[in-house]
């Protein structure tokens, strides 16, 4: 494990371990190949208040810091879980934390810290939208005391698994704004009301990992305009301070998983002998794993730049984008070379390796990909002209 934490860290790491080490690899084969949601996982996390460590003292959370929950995240990941099933609940708190007014606080999250309701749900991206977000077509209507939404949203996952989701869409259409990122507005959701009456249909969308994620069709869904977060037409603004929360926990996780290959190999090449000798004797197969390590350890660097950052209450776009972008790219080169290390093991499912290789590839593409995030730091770091 990482060995240059504070110490309330390193604890943190070992307790965090604990819970690990009882979802073994032969509990998370058997989830993948059943394709269902690790409600023992969660509800381990849940119980333990790992989940809740980002909500402050005062509403019944752990009130640690991002920094406290990137070392949660890359714990589970290098012990071979898959976090994906749980994270949203903690970087969502970015959104609700920093811009959620004190009745809304006060409302949801000392019952998300007791484990009463879960907030793991995130409606954002839409079929015709993509990553250009400003173009999402959801539209919510005042009407008195509520909005009224209507419109469809993808990808978004954990719906059946969620109580609360948090919805961006916009207040305003996009033809009558002045800047292209006005007139879109947070809504907190009750999930688990809007589909049992129709308002909310959720289509399930199988995927290569078992991810669950949806398509989501919203027909005059009722959102009481308390629920809504900060003021009405500023959500791209909290959405992208919820995401850069997000962009540090995600690489967390990346980088924890990359970790979790380089163990597996090297433990492998160690002891696997071809010709008379280990094969990590061979260059070959060093070479890759030590890259692959190195860069792993430079997008960990980045990592906690990042979240120091944003402790700091900054806004660190650049910082958050980069860590996303090496630490996924890291993660790829560790799977490729772990994959290579173990040769035709490696696609046995016994070993874990073809599973997790599976996961490995997403990073690239998702939550963002990493074409969006090269030009985002090209147009918005480096000032270079757009192409478009």
């Amino acid at each position: 494990m990482t060995s240059y934490l504070p110490e309330h860290q390193a604890a943190l790491q070992d307790a965090v371990s604990g819970i690990a080490t009882k979802f073994d690899q032969e509990y998370w084969t058997e989830v993948d190949a059943a394709r269902r949601y690790p409600s023992e996982f969660v509800q381990a996390l849940t119980d333990a208040g790992w989940l809740a460590v980002l909500i402050p003292e005062e509403y019944g959370g752990g009130g640690g810091s991002i920094s406290d929950a990137a070392v949660i995240m890359e714990t589970l990941e290098r012990a071979g879980c898959a976090t994906a099933a749980a994270h949203a609940q903690m970087y969502t708190m970015g959104t609700v934390l920093r811009h959620g007014s004190e009745e809304q606080k006060r409302r949801y999250l000392p019952e998300i810290a007791a484990g009463r309701l879960r907030l793991q749900s995130f409606g954002v991206t839409e079929p015709d939208a993509g990553t250009d977000t400003t173009r999402i077509r959801t539209f919510a209507r005042r009407e008195g005391g509520e909005y009224v939404v209507n419109g469809s949203k993808m990808w978004t996952s954990r719906v059946q698994h969620s109580d609360l989701m948090l919805l961006l869409c916009r207040t305003t259409r996009y033809e009558d704004v002045a800047k292209k990122h006005d007139g879109m507005s947070v809504l907190i959701v009750d999930l688990r009301a809007a589909i049992e009456s129709g308002q909310i249909e959720a289509r399930p969308i199988r995927t290569m990992v078992n991810h669950e994620t949806n398509e989501l069709t919203i027909r005059d869904l009722r959102v009481p305009a308390g629920n809504l977060i900060g003021k009405e037409g500023k959500g791209f603004r909290y959405i992208l301070s919820g995401m850069n929360a997000e962009r540090i926990l995600v690489s967390s996780e990346y980088i924890g998983a990359g970790l979790w290959f380089i163990d597996r190999a090297t433990a492998y090449a160690r002891e696997r002998e071809v010709f008379g000798r280990p094969i990590g004797q061979n260059q070959g197969i060093q070479f890759p794993l030590a890259q692959a390590y190195a860069n792993l350890q430079a997008a960990s660097l980045m990592r906690w730049q990042a979240a120091r950052m944003f402790e700091e209450g900054q806004e660190p776009s650049f910082e958050v984008n980069a860590c996303k972008l090496l630490s996924s790219q890291a993660l790829w080169a560790a799977a490729n070379a772990a994959m290579d290390t173990f040769g035709g093991y490696g696609v046995a499912e016994e070993f874990g390796v073809e599973r997790r290789f599976r996961e490995a590839r997403l990073p690239s593409i998702a939550p963002i990909s990493n074409n969006i995030v090269l030009a985002q730091i090209a147009h918005g770091t480096l000032g270079l002209p757009k192409s478009y």
